[in-house]
């Protein structure tokens, strides 16, 4: 019998976006005891123990670069913390365990739990920037945008790149008074418009997701969920183009002092650099992208999206909990 010499593909190593998503899942479950409840900062606390304790057992060296704040703010999921067991890979960390507080404790839709890694050092550090411009779309229309051109010059190069009609587009704005001009030079340009009062990040997904209900993302919001953003992008094959918006002179100086140019137009590879990027999010109210968190009786059912960006794998995963029996296995409050 004749030896089968054709060289062998390489064994694929482990998709972090997995371990990530045992993350998510738990901060999911966590924060949904507190939907509708009004407490943000309980139900902030129970997601970011749940998160964490689940963060620690996994195999890698990470450092938290988009947290819950500094050490002083913090006990868990600070700025600079280290994550994992201390194996290898040596990565950088992001996390946002409710993207969408406000509407979770209001029992709205859209609340997610979201984190995020990539290779050590391949993560910007938007520190003290809070807020930042951004225009986010889809794999059909990376090329096509630009964050200095007028907003109806978008959106007709974008409706072109969909093959759609101008007035086909959905263009998904935060619902703050800031975009009051903006709101209005996308309706005059005869695009439909979709406010969302938070979930940034959410948006942004909704955005450049191919297979959502968005378009394209326009507007001001934060920094950190920027970032976050990108990383999902770099799965999604989408593209962000942000600026930092310094809100006033105090903080434009800041910036200035930790290199930051309030300027540039910055791409999702300058946020994140990594060539092996990793994406989870898990519904924790039910929405346009994941159904939410459901108890029945001692179970717990949950919805997430996780993706890598070097496979280019998106999976669509529903799990059905035991909280019964994982709280015999697991510090976490299910």
């Amino acid at each position: 019998m004749a030896l089968d010499r054709r060289p062998r593909a390489k064994a694929p190593d482990r998709n972090l976006a997995l371990e990530l998503g045992r993350a998510t899942e738990a901060a999911a479950i966590a924060a949904a005891h507190w939907m509708g409840m009004g407490n943000k900062k309980a139900a902030d606390l129970a997601a970011v123990e749940a998160m964490s304790t689940v963060m620690q057992t996994v195999d890698m060296d990470g450092v938290v670069i988009i947290g819950e704040g500094d050490k002083h703010e913090t006990d868990r999921l600070y700025h600079g913390e280290k994550i994992g067991n201390g194996l290898l890979p040596k990565t950088d960390i992001a996390v946002d365990p409710i993207d969408g507080t406000t509407l979770l404790t209001l029992g709205r839709n859209n609340a997610i739990s979201v984190a995020a890694l990539s290779e050590r050092n391949t993560m910007i550090n938007p520190r003290p920037s809070v807020y930042m411009e951004k225009m986010v779309v889809g794999k059909a229309a990376a090329d096509v945008i630009d964050l200095q051109a007028p907003i109806e010059d978008n959106l007709q190069k974008v409706a072109k790149a969909k093959d759609l009609e101008i007035t086909d587009l959905v263009a998904i704005v935060l619902d703050r008074d800031r975009h009051t001009e903006l709101i209005g030079e996308i309706r005059e340009a005869g695009a439909r418009v979709k406010l969302i009062p938070d979930g940034d990040i959410s948006g942004a997904i909704l955005a450049g997701h191919e297979n959502l209900t968005g378009d394209i993302l326009i507007g001001i919001g934060g920094t950190a969920e920027g970032i976050i953003a990108a990383c999902a992008l770099h799965c999604l094959g989408g593209q962000i183009l942000a600026r930092f918006w310094p809100r006033n002179e105090a903080e434009r100086k800041a910036a200035k002092e930790q290199g930051h140019d309030c300027q540039q137009i910055l791409t999702k590879d300058d946020l994140v650099s990594g060539e092996d990027v990793f994406f989870s999010a898990t519904g924790i109210t039910h929405g346009e992208m994941l159904n939410g968190v459901v108890f029945r009786g001692s179970g717990a059912t949950t919805n997430s999206l996780i993706m890598r960006s070097r496979s280019g794998t998106i999976r669509e995963i529903k799990s059905y909990h035991d909280r019964e029996k994982l709280k015999k296995i697991e510090a976490v409050a299910y």
